[in-house]
């Protein structure tokens, strides 16, 4: 018997099985080359990380090249991609973890400078309102959305060719798959939106096309997951409900559903007066009827237990891997005392971490990494702000 629930194993409806409990959270490593191509830094990062937990999710690729977020960020937008995915699952499914690829269109959270030259994308000519420099999208057309249906689509077939035992739709942290449910960034009148159920119509086209696309291509069960943001601090936007809402009208679609949070703990940004959990919430929908992954400042394998005595199936644990790679390796022998809680700078060339991702961590996450030569108290609970990572330059 394991001293720890996490270090079970799962299995889910379609017959998928994973060796424990634990998944590597979708973490940027800003790695690959200019065109999108897997880079051998980024296949040793995620190589130095596997073998140890059930599942490993990898940092998101872009389906469209007008979805492109930033430099340096994975593609599966072109056949060409393939190859170099093949030896990211190949690297990912060492000792029988199970590797599956993010995949996303950025929407409107993106710049022309990134698109060389081209205006970026949305539901709506809306800009986002954080980073304050985010640019005017253009609002895409009938014809464009429903060829970004199609983009999802041969994503997922090219992740099946080459090895991926399952792909999660990104539909968190203000990307596009949130923007037309967002009734801040979708303000159409057609058939995509309008009242919240027409808004729900493209994230839904989305995982119907992906469903059919699986089913077409995969020759062994392959699993398909969704990852959400619960809230959104715009008037108007998404609210606590909204997503619970949408969480039962997909839930019968997909193999799992994500949260997306920087602390398992959190409650309502929106109803101080909501005292619930965010996790303990959704677990109440979820419940009997699809896997609920929770995430958020998991470090300690008593925080992974609670996660999942609060109601989740399966736990994320993002940060930490990154400090540890051996994590749960080291909590599986009983050498618990040996895990890296904070993080050397001197060590990072040794923990596999790209160069440019060390870079990345220092100047925009040295709040949540624990290095060794912060001077200050960091408190990085997150319980009731939102984290750097979460699509917002500004905590509330």
């Amino acid at each position: 018997m394991n001293k720890y629930n996490f270090l079970d194993g799962f299995e889910f409806k379609n017959g998928q099985q994973l060796k424990n409990k634990v998944v590597m959270a979708p973490m940027t490593t800003m790695t690959s080359f200019h065109n999108g191509m897997v880079s051998t830094d980024e296949i040793n990062y995620y190589a130095a990380r596997a073998g140890g937990p059930g599942m490993i999710i990898t940092g998101v690729a872009y389906v469209s090249d007008n979805g492109k977020g930033f430099e340096g960020e994975l593609s599966v937008a072109d056949d060409s991609m393939i190859p170099g995915l093949e030896k990211l699952a190949t690297a990912i499914k060492q000792k029988g973890t199970k590797a599956v690829l993010q995949i996303f269109h950025v929407g409107r959270k993106t710049y022309s400078r990134i698109l060389k030259g081209d205006q970026p994308v949305s539901a709506s000519a809306i800009a986002a309102p954080y980073p304050t420099d985010s640019e005017l999208p253009k609002e895409l057309t009938n014809e464009e959305i429903e060829q970004i249906i199609v983009d999802f689509g041969e994503a997922i077939r090219r992740a099946i060719a080459a090895g991926f035992d399952g792909v999660e739709l990104h539909g968190a942290n203000t990307y596009l798959l949130q923007q037309f449910y967002s009734e801040h960034s979708n303000r159409r009148t057609d058939k995509w939106g309008g009242s919240r159920d027409k808004r729900l119509t493209f994230p839904l086209a989305v995982i119907d096309h992906a469903s059919d696309v699986i089913k077409r291509y995969a020759k062994t069960p392959f699993i398909l997951g969704y990852r959400m943001s619960p809230e959104e601090i715009e008037t108007p936007g998404i609210r606590l409900a909204d997503s619970l809402y949408f969480a039962n009208a997909i839930k019968e679609k997909i193999d799992y559903l994500h949260l997306s949070v920087a602390s398992y703990k959190r409650t309502s940004l929106n109803d101080k007066n909501d005292v619930t959990p965010i996790l303990n919430q959704f677990a109440k929908v979820t419940e009997n009827s699809v896997p609920l992954i929770g995430v958020g400042s998991v470090e300690n394998p008593e925080d992974a237990d609670d996660v999942l005595a609060n109601g989740a199936n399966l736990v994320a644990v993002g940060r930490e891997l990154i400090r540890e790679p051996q994590w749960v390796q080291k909590v599986a022998s009983n050498d618990e005392s040996s895990i890296r809680k904070e993080l050397s700078p001197l060590d990072m060339d040794e923990l596999a971490i790209p160069s440019v991702m060390q870079v990345y961590l220092v100047e925009s996450f040295s709040s949540v990494m624990h290095f060794t030569t912060d001077s200050a108290t960091v408190n990085d609970e997150y319980s009731d702000q939102f984290a750097p990572m979460e699509g917002y330059e500004k905590k509330l």
